[in-house]
């Protein structure tokens, strides 16, 4: 009984070694000697659990089949060392193996129960041999097995111990002792459950052991990573990652590597001279190519930074880095009680010279400029060059010296570069200075601002540099003061026509009145010579003029005399020029309106010329003002929409001399020629009336013929008494183009 209680307690034992093998089995790697080693485990644990209920059965069929159990159990054991060894010790293919193996098992099984009734004599023999060679098939395979590889320690112990309970059973086969070949037949396979049992425990430490470092190798991949986003520097990033090796695979001979490749990609290792797992050699690749992404992203975001605040053309800074550096420089001088100044570059002509030689000949000037002021902050860390755009540069003064030296300095930026390959004129630069000083406000912009104003006025003036002071400020600060006001002005219709007499050079009589623009700044009247510039400047001249348009057509009515109103350069440009002057004016009395524009600008707005030309088709007539000023070419003269010459003032005060008379000499003719009207402004002393009388100037205007006012200014014939007005009403007449409409006088369309 002490044997079959053991039998019993083993059985429940090696079942609780099944349990701990099964979660072997089902851990994170889940390898298929596990499953084997469980099913082995499990086999045996029934063989003794069939051992120990034996000797709780009688004879009869009870015991025949508890006895049948435990046979095809041992058959089975010794069928599942086949595979198992295979699993553990990667021998040669097991399937013949376990099919002869089985077969003879099922033939004992046969032999077991067949004939049922017949007796079972000469049974146990047939079945104790079909076992006996089941069992040196196994052993047979284990042999070939181990013959072929190399056993380790757990091997060793495995083979032991099978070969101990396969002995065990044997020899309780031979030994003639009841009792004791009974014990061994009974404790056959313990020493083999056991070794199984010590076989799952070692393997499920060494599972538990790959899993602790699987988590200490994700764990310090995941904080590279997390530092790869905080380092930005490649090489202390693959310290980190040696480090971090080092500490998980706990080998400190772990070294890296890296190096750069083509098109900004980068190799790293990471190697020691040890053995590594196939996992740690993983490990190590995983750190390395964490290593790797990070150099690459590092590498392009410097070249994106490098783009981001790098002028292509010239290499310096970009506005976007001068306004940073700028940023940084004030307020670093605003804790050191410094000061910091800017210096503003602007090429003259860059425009003109860039239009007539194209892109590439303006890239070459621009390059000039860049390398002059880079040459000039070469050595000194306290100057920043950059080019904020177009020909505009900029120098950086961090520590700024007094008035006299950033003079001395625009001085030497203005002549020191004179580029005479653009053409017959030379590239200058014009500078302008503005300082900040401790206790103002950091303002970068507005710093950059006053510079720009500095520069402008510079270019304005055409002294070439100017430093912002105060009077300049005050200067801008009334312009400032001035554009609002102007604004308002338009906004409020504040503009008001006077007009100008034109009269008949010898009879005085009054044919043309000019619509001029006056500001009435609250009662106070303002002449365009203090706005016009302002005005034009800023865009505001378009609504000013399309103002005295509309006063103009209502003065037509309230005159009865034809008029002339200005047309800005800034009014040509718009897109929808015709439908503002349309909408101005009105859809009828064309022929009593003449437009003027400067020959300057009508030089320079070619494009405007087909706008001219639809006016003209109209009925309008189109003067240029102030000619003989505007460098126009002759040979255009005849091609451009004009129906009046407007001789400039400047001839007209000349007219006394021999060269003023030849100039309005020569105008006269031109005008003969090309079948126009000349009208001379300016007149303003009856000497140079009498003149121009005697050289034929049919059509005069001056303050001393008139000044400027709100009403109808009359000198001779009273147009609008008697009979007079009566008989010569306007008249409106249809429209037409044609070589008639330039030809006729100036009141040639009244009645």
């Amino acid at each position: 009984m002490w044997v079959t209680q053991v039998q019993l307690l083993v059985a429940g034992l090696v079942g609780g070694f099944c349990l701990l093998q099964w979660i072997w089995w089902r851990g994170e790697r889940r390898t298929a000697g596990a499953q084997w080693a469980l099913a082995w485990s499990a086999d045996i644990a029934l063989v003794l659990l069939a051992g120990g209920l034996f000797a709780f059965t009688h004879h009869g069929p009870l015991q025949d089949v508890v006895q049948f159990a435990h046979t095809q159990l041992t058959g089975g054991f010794l069928i599942l060392a086949i595979p198992a060894t295979h699993r553990f010790a990667r021998g040669p293919a097991p399937r013949w193996w376990v099919s002869i193996s089985a077969t003879l098992l099922i033939s004992g099984a046969v032999a077991w129960w067949w004939p049922p009734t017949s007796p079972r004599h000469g049974v146990d023999v047939v079945v104790t041999a079909i076992l006996v060679a089941v069992a040196l098939i196994s052993v047979a395979y284990v042999v070939a097995c181990i013959g072929s590889h190399k056993v380790n320690g757990l091997g060793i112990l495995l083979v032991l111990a099978g070969a101990e309970s396969l002995a065990m059973l044997a020899a309780g086969g031979v030994i003639q002792q009841v009792e004791l070949s009974a014990m061994l037949v009974a404790l056959w396979s313990i020493p083999l459950g056991f070794a199984l049992a010590a076989l799952a425990l070692v393997r499920l430490r060494q599972a538990q052991k790959v899993a602790r470092t699987q988590h200490l190798m994700r764990d310090a991949a995941a904080r590279l990573s997390n530092s790869a986003w905080f380092v930005r520097d490649a090489e202390s990033l693959l310290v980190r990652a040696r480090d971090e090796a080092r500490a998980v695979l706990g080998e400190p001979r772990v070294e890296g590597s890296l190096r750069p490749i083509s098109h900004g990609r980068f190799v790293t290792e990471l190697y020691s001279p040890g053995d590594h797992t196939a996992q740690e050699r993983t490990f190590l690749v995983d750190l390395a190519q964490i290593v790797s992404a990070a150099a690459e992203r590092y590498a392009l975001t410097s070249r994106l930074e490098q783009t981001a605040f790098t002028d292509v053309l010239t290499h310096l800074p970009n506005r976007r880095a001068v306004e940073q550096h700028l940023l940084d420089v004030m307020e670093r001088a605003n804790v050191e009680r410094t000061r910091v100044s800017l210096v503003y570059c602007d090429l003259d002509g860059f425009k003109r010279f860039n239009d007539l030689h194209g892109h590439e000949g303006g890239d070459t000037v621009l390059i000039r400029v860049a390398d002059h002021l880079r040459a000039l902050a070469q050595g000194n860390d306290d100057r920043f060059v950059g080019r904020l755009g177009g020909d505009e540069f900029v120098v950086v003064l961090s520590r700024a010296p007094g008035d006299p030296d950033l003079v001395a300095l625009a001085r030497n930026l203005r002549e020191g570069f004179v580029d005479r390959s653009v053409g017959a004129r030379a590239a200058r630069l014009s500078v302008g200075i503005a300082t900040w000083v401790p206790g103002d406000v950091v303002d970068p912009d507005a710093l950059m601002r006053h510079a720009d104003t500095a520069m402008l006025e510079a270019k304005k003036s055409r002294t070439g540099f100017r430093v912002y002071d105060r009077a300049l400020r005050r200067q801008v600060d009334a312009a400032r003061h001035q554009r609002a006001a102007l604004e308002q002005a338009v906004a409020d219709d504040h503009f008001t026509a006077y007009f100008q007499p034109i009269v008949d050079a010898r009879t005085l009589e009054v044919v043309q009145v000019e619509a001029l623009a006056r500001w009435d700044d609250h009662g106070t009247l303002v002449l365009p010579s203090d706005w016009l510039d302002q005005a034009e400047e800023s865009g505001l001249i378009v609504p000013i003029s399309l103002s005295m348009l509309r006063q103009a057509r209502r003065a037509l009515d309230r005159f009865q005399v034809p008029v002339t109103v200005n047309l800005a350069p800034r009014q040509l440009a718009e897109p929808d020029a015709l439908e503002q002057i349309e909408a101005a004016w009105g859809d009828a009395y064309w022929e009593h309106l003449t437009l003027e524009i400067t020959e300057s600008a009508l030089v320079r707005t070619g494009p405007a010329i087909p706008l001219l030309s639809e006016l003209r088709a109209r009925g309008a007539r189109i003067a240029v003002d102030d000619f003989g000023t505007g460098y126009s070419s002759l040979a255009r003269l005849s091609r451009l929409p004009v129906d009046v010459l407007k001789i400039d003032r400047s001839f007209v005060r000349e007219i006394g001399t021999d060269r003023g008379a030849s100039v309005v000499r020569a105008i006269l003719e031109l005008a003969t020629v090309h079948g126009l009207e000349v009208v001379a402004e300016g007149i303003e002393r009856s000497a140079d009336l009498a003149t121009l009388v005697e050289l034929g100037v049919r059509r005069v205007q001056g303050n001393f013929l008139g000044r400027a006012a709100p009403g109808l200014p009359v000198r001779g014939p009273r147009p609008g008494t008697g009979a007079w007005h009566a008989q010569r009403p306007l008249r409106s007449v249809p429209t037409q183009a044609g070589p008639e409409t330039g030809s006729l006088g100036i009141v040639h369309h009244l009645a």
